[in-house]
């Protein structure tokens, strides 16, 4: 098992497939984009599924998400989650994607055995859509999102980072829209991942700012703590309703900043250049491809793995004074 000294038990797998991304969104990376990672240096197919199956046979992780980057750039990632499909016992299968290929990959996907997808959307105002991509590819994450629903990678979530002055007015928008189609909207605080490090927490959009913009439109009751587990996302059932499948319509608010959720934190990070990070904003790495590349045995790799795990620190730090954003950006850790 994968273990702090805290004991908090990892079970949450969170997997960088690539750096690269088809986006440049204003609170990521630079418009000339980033610095990409050479090929030999990410990790390859079989490394990727190697390390999945220890994690979920020797290291009880139950919950595997492909991240990146943008996942679907990567071209194997079809026959990976169908590897990692096949794995007993078998994990939950998810993937955090811009949604852009989505529409064309979708079913394929279903298939391999993905369970379901997030989907980042900031905005439903091209123009908007196209200041903070600084591309115009709305349309085609609208098409991948009902492709994903058709192709049965439900419940379908939405990942909505509001940005102040910007995007903040459609909060109650986004809700209706998504509500309208099926789909799970959250709402996340902007943390301070950014390349070029311009995140200044006066602009952030807090929590209950969303709630309150929420509440002129909709009547919003928690759920019970109870259901929420190890899940950064406080869920807020919508005025009765209940969605297509018949159940409860919700809204989630992830309030990574101002109400971190670390002492209930699940989760272990694998970069794509095969690192291993404790922590989303962690400042060291244990490097698990060079014992791969080295021939460590699979026992050899998962006590590197639990090392890391072990050192974990009590808290992300990210409401504390002394708090360091991470040198590599986001693209290169996978969120």
């Amino acid at each position: 098992m994968l273990i702090d000294t805290f004991g908090r038990r990892a079970v949450d797998l969170r997997v960088s497939l690539t750096d690269r991304c088809n986006l440049r969104c204003t609170y990521c990376m630079p418009e000339q984009g980033l610095q990409w990672l050479p090929k030999p240096e990410l990790l390859t197919d079989a490394e990727i599924v190697r390390l999945v199956r220890l994690a979920v046979t020797g290291l009880g992780v139950t919950e595997v998400r492909f991240t990146g980057g943008e996942p679907l750039l990567r071209p194997g990632l079809v026959g990976i989650v169908a590897a990692c499909a096949a794995l007993d016992p078998r994990p939950e299968l998810s993937l955090t994607t811009n949604g852009i290929g989505l529409a064309r990959t979708a079913a394929a996907l279903r298939e391999a055995g993905l369970d379901r997808v997030n989907v980042s959307l900031d905005t439903l105002d091209r123009e908007t859509f196209r200041t903070l991509t600084r591309r115009d590819r709305l349309d085609d994450v609208v098409a991948g999102l009902a492709a994903a629903e058709a192709a049965g990678l439900s419940p379908v979530k939405i990942n909505t980072v509001l940005m102040r002055g910007v995007n903040d007015h459609e909060a109650a928008d986004l809700l209706d829209w998504c509500l309208d189609h099926g789909y799970e909207l959250r709402f996340i605080e902007q943390m301070p991942l950014d390349a070029q490090h311009g995140w200044d927490r006066a602009d952030m959009v807090t929590a209950e700012e969303i709630l309150a913009r929420l509440g002129e439109r909709f009547a919003l009751s928690p759920e019970p703590d109870e259901r929420r587990g190890a899940a950064p996302a406080e869920r807020w059932l919508v005025d009765g309703r209940t969605g297509a499948d018949g159940r409860p319509a919700r809204v989630g608010v992830i309030a990574s900043v101002t109400r971190p959720f670390c002492r209930a934190c699940d989760r272990t990070r694998l970069t794509a250049d095969g690192q291993i990070r404790n922590c989303l904003f962690a400042t060291e790495e244990t490097d698990l491809r060079s014992a791969l590349r080295d021939g460590a045995g699979d026992e050899a790799v998962a006590e590197l793995w639990r090392k890391a795990m072990w050192g974990k620190k009590a808290g992300a730090g990210i409401d504390e004074p002394s708090f360091h954003q991470p040198d590599r950006p986001m693209s290169a850790i996978g969120g």
